[in-house]
């Protein structure tokens, strides 16, 4: 079923619109989950608040791509339960993807004093566009879905520090970029 027959499902209230949701996007929602929290019961427990999350905000919104809107509400979801479940502690997981962006990508407090935050989403999404496809699709599984190093090596044919070395590159081009455009990192 297409993306904009599931959403009109959601906006029709009819309970199809989880099951072909679930049909369609439930395998990444399940990975981008397991990849930030490495928990099959916390993970679950997010894909499953993330089709609530769906029910409850379609209507009144309506998104350009279901994919996306799906995705980000999953990682959103995610990211808040790794932190509850690690608050005040340091593990690996999301605190190491959180760590190396922390050099190219401002502090909430200092994107507010330097640009909205929405704005600061604009000017990433220009950045990866100056990528080739390669490029940008490895930034993209590494810092949005969490993929690790490893997985990402293997499936190259790299050795996991040639990747960690050319996600390096790649973070400071994002910095440079920023700092080009006024953002102070």
């Amino acid at each position: 079923m297409e993306d904009l027959q599931i959403i009109d499902l959601y906006w029709q209230r009819d309970e199809r619109a989880i099951r072909e949701t679930d049909g369609k996007y439930g395998a990444l929602c399940h990975r981008i989950a397991m990849n930030i929290l490495s928990s099959y019961q916390d993970s679950e427990e997010c894909v499953s608040d993330t089709y609530g999350r769906c029910w409850d905000t379609m209507p009144p919104q309506r998104p350009f791509s279901l994919r996306s809107y799906v995705g980000r509400i999953v990682r959103n979801l995610s990211i808040s339960r790794y932190r509850a479940n690690h608050a005040q502690k340091r593990f690996a997981g999301a605190e190491v993807l959180l760590s190396e962006l922390a050099d190219c990508v401002p502090t909430p407090d200092n994107v507010q004093r330097t640009v909205e935050a929405g704005e600061l989403g604009e000017l990433i999404s220009a950045w990866l566009d100056t990528l080739e496809r390669e490029e940008r699709a490895l930034f993209l599984r590494r810092y949005w879905s969490g993929e690790s190093v490893a997985e990402l090596a293997g499936e190259a044919g790299l050795r996991p520090n040639a990747l960690t070395k050319r996600l390096l590159r790649l973070r400071e081009q994002l910095r440079r970029y920023l700092e080009e455009r006024g953002v102070t990192v």
